[in-house]
């Protein structure tokens, strides 16, 4: 697991609850993380068509579609990387009982825990997330 999920959920929940566009430093003094992280993850967003910039003098950015239709498994998914629950650097060694299964067995329970989280996320959209927030 990495910090992105959470920079890219303060992001979406700033731009679900704002009246007017943002600009990124803005959101880097709210999320107080350096205003690079903060661009390079909204051209992430952008990229996966969760948020859309506007150009010009009053410029920022804005929520591509209603905070309803976006779900937080969707905003998890354009973030995820990596396995959740690590990865080991060696291979095990093959000739013991347990390092010839092990990675099969730790892969079936990442992909069981992935999918629980994804169903929990997919159930939450962006608009009753930002309701924690009134």
């Amino acid at each position: 697991m990495n910090g992105r999920f959470p920079i890219a959920m303060h992001i979406m929940t700033l731009l679900c609850t704002a009246d007017e566009v943002l600009s990124s430093d803005y959101m880097a003094g709210s999320i107080n993380v350096n205003p690079v992280l903060v661009r390079k993850e909204l051209s992430n967003l952008i990229k996966h068509r969760l948020i859309k910039s506007q150009q010009g003098k009053n410029g920022g950015y804005l929520l591509n579609r209603p905070a309803a239709d976006i779900s937080l498994a969707g905003i998890y998914q354009a973030v995820r990387s990596g396995a959740i629950l690590g990865q080991a650097k060696n291979q095990p060694n093959p000739a013991c009982p347990i390092g010839r299964q092990i990675n099969a067995h730790l892969n079936t329970l990442e992909a069981d825990i992935e999918q629980t989280m994804l169903n929990k996320l997919g159930n939450t959209t962006l608009a009753a997330f930002c309701k924690k927030f009134e």
